[in-house]
């Protein structure tokens, strides 16, 4: 009984505005030929109720419902819906014209009626849903006196949807608009004017008693999103910025949502496109399996693949609580996608092979890694045994099963490797080149740069420094990285699969580093302190395996575009299988029996380039001592 009433309630306003625009059909038409009449022969009037102007109801009303006039609604009723009448009158006069000329051919209607009739219907049908928005919107700005005034930085499409949505909550009061275009100075955009320039905000700011700034341009470089945000600073006030459309396709913005400043939106280098097609046109209704599926990559990557149309994903992962929370979550997000969770060590052929058996994969994402620089410099063993060896496990395995793809994600510190890292990740990338056959599994690589946020990052770090009121520690002021965001790191490693060959190592153009010092000095700001002020920065000297600057080419590897404008394909250096074959042997005999002076020389007879950071000297201001291996095999080697 509820529901009927509900629903009856829910009718009454739309049969309303059915019948007020039929009202206005019968008195554009009786209008006009009324006037038409009085103009001739005022004696020749016809009366005001007419077989005619019934017909014309009859035929303007079909057409109304036809094209779905009844579908908008008043309270948000905009030029779409002024466009959306226009083409319903024009649609009813040919409707007029066809039932008239059935009724009558047309003898007693006079034909510049007929002219006339579509643009009055446009304006009689148009006007009150304009003034009644008109008249809403004045009422819920006037509503609420302790709105929060806003101050708007950016005129343009942005700048003027956010005027309607910050209308719209009642919550907050647009004030002013600052935008460096000179022809827009002086001008409303909905009866808000635009008062100056962007640098002028910490002028403008306390004349308008604004409370909270919003950046509206989305689209704005990093480099110009930098030289806003320092405008912003000098007010005082917090601030907000619309999403970017990226970021609301992805999910990590609403659509309407005010968000903070994040440290991604202020890197040098814009966002890397995806081919979303050649993407989905791959990963559609496959099956994949990915290892370490619940860490910070492995579980954005699920996620990727599931967004994709992925049918099936099998999530490997020794960690039970990763496990548990990335499968929830899948679920949660893809409640289609059908899931095989696999607890256990992928370095552990009983595992994989179950794990490839119970899916049977189209491809294999080998995302399970070992990643801290530092750590890993004295935990060689465990170093090998992770990102070497049980790269193999899964490797291997993956050619026995017949899988399509392999891909193995590794990092911008395989090339000229400096640290444990490097050297393993690099020797990884040989041994997946040793085994590609001709018309088997396909082995590709995908190399990258520093991710924001993952697990272990400085930027967690930086910002958990800065909520506990520092200081922030540096390791130098020169040091740089390159940098990306977790979505961004997974598509191109989706991308680089949909576009590899038999053997290939893909890397991302990632535009100039950034340099850490900068990077802790813009969160801090972002975080609404000054540095050296309020955060002091620390530099406490590189860490073991640590170096100033990364490089992202190897200068023996040959690079050339791909389809993609953004993704750059190495030519893969020769390798020997056989030799491969023997120093994992060797390796994994060595590993068992922990024997780290042996696996250091074979670290580095694998790998030639690996040459391990020497010591710094110690009384240089900003240097750490910084040791590859432990005392006795630095020593030996």
């Amino acid at each position: 009984m509820s529901g009927l009433k509900e629903r009856l309630a829910g009718a009454w306003p739309r049969t309303a505005i059915v019948l007020h625009d039929l009202c206005m059909v019968w008195l554009c038409w009786t209008a006009l030929v009324q006037f038409r009449y009085a103009m001739i022969d005022a004696a020749a009037r016809p009366s005001l109720w007419t077989t005619e102007a019934l017909l014309v109801l009859i035929a303007q009303g079909l057409v109304f419902w036809q094209v779905g006039l009844y579908r908008g609604v008043w309270r948000f009723a905009s030029v779409p819906d002024l466009l959306n009448i226009l083409k319903a009158s024009m649609f009813g006069l040919l409707a007029v014209l066809l039932v008239l000329f059935i009724y009558n051919r047309l003898g007693q209607t006079p034909r510049s009626v007929l002219v006339m009739y579509p643009f009055v219907m446009t304006v009689m049908l148009g006007a009150p849903r304009l003034l009644y928005r008109s008249w809403k919107d004045h009422g819920r700005i006037n509503s609420d006196k302790s709105a929060v005034r806003v101050l708007i930085l950016g005129a343009g499409q942005a700048g003027e949807a956010l005027v309607r949505d910050l209308r719209r909550t009642g919550a907050y009061q647009p004030v002013g608009f600052l935008d460096d275009a000179v022809k827009l100075r002086g001008s409303h955009l909905h009866g808000v004017p635009v008062l100056g320039k962007i640098e002028e905000v910490a002028r403008i700011a306390p004349e308008t008693a604004a409370k909270l700034l919003v950046i509206a341009m989305p689209s704005l470089d990093a480099q110009r999103m930098r030289r806003v945000i320092e405008a912003c600073e000098r007010t005082g006030l917090p601030f907000r910025m619309v999403p970017r459309l990226n970021d609301i396709l992805e999910g990590r913005s609403l659509p309407g949502e005010l968000k903070e400043v994040a440290i991604e939106d202020l890197l040098g280098r814009a966002p890397v496109v995806p081919d979303w097609k050649a993407m989905r046109d791959w990963l559609g209704g496959r099956t994949v399996l990915v290892t370490g599926a619940g860490g910070s990559i492995g579980s954005e990557l699920c996620r990727q693949c599931a967004r994709h149309g992925a049918s099936r994903i099998a999530l490997v992962e020794i960690d039970e609580l990763s496990l548990v929370t990335t499968q929830m979550r899948l679920r949660r997000d893809f409640p289609q996608i059908e899931l095989a969770p696999v607890l256990g060590d992928c370095g552990d052929p009983a595992v994989i092979r179950y794990a490839l058996e119970l899916v049977k994969p189209d491809a294999v994402f080998h995302a399970a890694a070992y990643k801290q620089v530092p750590l890993l410099e004295a935990q060689l063993r465990e170093a090998v045994r992770n990102n070497v060896l049980a790269t193999e496990t899964v490797a291997r395995e993956s050619a026995a099963a017949d899988v399509g793809t392999f891909v193995l994600i590794s990092t911008d510190k395989a090339v000229d490797p400096v640290n444990v890292l490097g050297a393993t990740k690099r020797l990884a990338e040989m041994l997946c080149q040793s085994l590609v056959v001709p018309r088997s599994t396909r082995f590709v690589t995908v190399r990258f740069g520093n991710v924001l946020d993952s697990a272990g990052s400085v930027v967690p770090l930086f910002r958990e420094q800065i909520r506990s009121g520092g200081p922030v520690t540096v390791t130098d002021p020169e040091v740089t990285r390159f940098f990306m965001t977790i979505p961004e790191a997974c598509q191109l490693i989706l991308q680089a699969s949909a576009i590899g060959s038999q053997q290939a190592i893909y890397t991302l153009d990632m535009g100039e580093p950034v340099s850490i010092r900068v990077l802790a000095e813009q969160m801090i700001r972002l975080a609404g302190k000054q540095p050296g002020r309020d955060v002091a920065i620390v530099y406490t000297g590189l860490r073991p395996g640590e170096k100033l600057h990364e490089t992202l080419f190897h200068a023996d590897e040959r690079y050339r575009p791909t389809s993609h404008p953004k993704i750059l394909q190495a030519a893969p250096r020769q390798v020997h299988a056989d030799t491969i074959a023997i120093a994992l042997q060797r390796m994994r005999e060595a590993s068992a029996r922990y024997e780290l002076d042996a696996l250091a020389a074979m670290l580095r007879e694998a790998v030639p380039e690996f040459a391990p950071m020497q010591t710094h000297d110690a009384e240089s201001p900003h240097a750490a001592t910084v040791v590859a291996f432990p005392a006795r095999v630095a020593r030996r080697t």
